[in-house]
């Protein structure tokens, strides 16, 4: 078990002061067996009113009304939070879906819904085809098949920190062979469900011991982070970082799940201003861990 702070600041900058309207934020995670929130602080500037609420996913979503205009914006959130691993990869998955391909039980067919389906066009079947290209033979290892589609992502493609907002479609992705970790996790997914397995969108953030003094050093650490849920009966959603070739990795720190990257903004909102008046804006983020007190001496 590691005890971690996160520490995400996003700041907007405006000529003039501006009417914010209402801003949705997803930036508290859920208490699971693998990750406990000790305490969340949430510090705005200007005030604004807070209420929460849960999203279709059962997420945590604060609602925020701002109460005055402002020239700055700027969100605090710092968490601090006790990650436990799962003590290696060791998955049982049920025996009929150790290999690939398998079907789903129609429980769970109802239930993964539109998980299970691609949600971007493939018009001439170039995605479907590069998923398909994994499978070497039938039946194939489940668990291998998902490893060399993660493992060639993270290996074949040029990581690229896009500040632009959205995710890049998946055929964009594997055109051009580069992009941030939000597009390599939906390339992950769709190319998934391409082989009629399920799949969601996981955003959170990333630690790098390496910050701390470590060895391990990562990519997409100091923001915010995304990664793949991949669902595999028996096991569960299993995840997937193919930005840093990882599976179910103790550094990654759900904050949402999703079923596409469009419903999983950490902060999203608008104002009413005069043209000109946006200056721009800054996204930080620090995830350490927190050491333990020494004990007093005798």
């Amino acid at each position: 078990m590691q005890t971690l702070t996160v520490r995400h600041v996003t700041h907007y900058r405006y000529a003039n002061p501006v009417v914010f309207h209402t801003h949705r934020l997803m930036l508290r995670p859920r208490d699971s067996h693998d990750l406990r929130l000790v305490d969340a602080e949430l510090v705005l500037s200007p005030h604004g009113t807070v209420r929460w609420i849960h999203d279709v996913f059962g997420n945590s979503v604060a609602i925020v009304d701002f109460a005055e205009p402002a020239n700055e914006l700027r969100i605090e959130s710092v968490l601090t939070l006790e990650r436990y691993g799962l003590g290696g990869l060791i998955f049982e998955l049920a025996e009929d879906a150790q290999s690939y391909p398998f079907v789903y039980s129609p429980d769970d067919r109802i239930d993964l819904g539109r998980m299970l389906e691609p949600h971007y066009p493939d018009p001439n079947g170039e995605l479907e085809a590069w998923a398909k290209g994994f499978v070497a033979t039938r039946p194939t290892d489940t668990m291998a098949l998902l490893t060399d589609i993660n493992n060639s992502i993270h290996a074949n493609f040029a990581y690229n920190l896009r500040i632009e907002e959205g995710t890049q479609p998946p055929l964009e992705t594997l055109r051009l062979g580069t992009g941030s970790c939000r597009d390599f996790a939906l390339l992950l997914i769709e190319t998934a469900r391409a082989l009629g397995i399920a799949a969601r969108f996981v955003t959170g953030y990333l630690y790098d011991p390496a910050l701390d003094g470590g060895e391990m050093g990562v990519v997409g650490a100091g923001a915010t982070h995304a990664w793949a849920d991949i669902y595999l009966p028996g096991a569960g959603w299993v995840e997937f970082d193919p930005t840093n070739g990882t599976i179910a990795a103790d550094n990654l720190i759900r904050v949402a799940v999703t079923r596409d990257p469009s419903q999983a903004v950490p902060v999203g909102g608008g104002f009413t201003g005069l043209t000109g008046d946006y200056l721009g804006m800054n996204v930080d983020v620090a995830v350490r861990t927190v050491q333990p007190e020494a004990p007093l001496a005798a």
